[in-house]
Parts: C-alpha cells; structure tokens; sequence
C-alpha cells in the first residue's frame, strides 16, 4: 500500500502493538510519544493519516489537534484520535474539534486497521 501513518502514543506497549499491526498491514508507521513538539513532528513526517492518543505528555492532544484544525497546511490532515476516555462526551468533544475518527482504548486490532483504509482509501 506505501501509505505512512504517524502514531502519537505515549504508551509504548500500545503504541508498539498498533505499529506490529499496521506494518503487518503495509503502513509505514512513524511513532513520537511526547506532545510538546507533536505539531513539528507532524510537520515534517508529512504522514497520510494521523494517530492521536488525548493524554500525552507535554501537550494534550486536545490542543494538539486545535492547532492542526487552526493550520492551513495540516487543516485536512486525517486525524484518528485514541483515547481511554471513551465517553461519549469525550467522543463529541474530539469529533467537534475536528477529529475525523475516535476510537475507544482498548480497542479491537481490526478496528484500528479497517478505521485507517476506510480514511485512506487508494
């Protein structure tokens, strides 16, 4: 497939399992785990679809994902958000803000892939 996904997790068991999957899968995978430097990071990984956990060190991906909404150039990047948080109040808060999936952790490993070709198609 040749697709590139940058997962931020600060996680590292998740974030290597959701790494083992999508390679399995074809995804060139770019992980990062901190949130302070996530917009630079996104910047120059220049992925197709973003992975973005919500609590993360340094930045929350909250504010994460409102900076990419506020910038024209990553505006319309696809962003999948994680979050442990799977109320449904949180999931209405991310879709708002702009986040174009929201899956709940612990999440189904056929969720994560079939939720990224369903907002990459070819």
């Amino acid at each position: 497939m040749g697709r590139h996904v940058l997962l931020i997790e600060d996680e590292p068991h998740i974030a290597e399992a959701i790494r083992f999957l999508l390679a399995r899968d074809g995804w060139a995978v770019t992980s990062h785990s901190d949130g302070t430097d996530a917009v630079e990071v996104i910047r120059r990984a220049a992925p197709d679809v973003l992975i973005l956990d919500l609590m993360l060190p340094g930045r929350s991906g909250h504010e994460i994902l409102s900076d990419l909404r506020g910038d024209p150039d990553l505006a319309t990047l696809p962003v999948l958000v994680l979050s442990a948080r799977g109320h449904a109040d949180t999931r209405a808060k991310v879709e708002q803000a702009g986040a174009s999936r929201f899956i709940a952790k612990p999440f189904a490993n056929d969720e994560i892939v079939a939720t990224l070709r369903q907002m990459t198609p070819v």
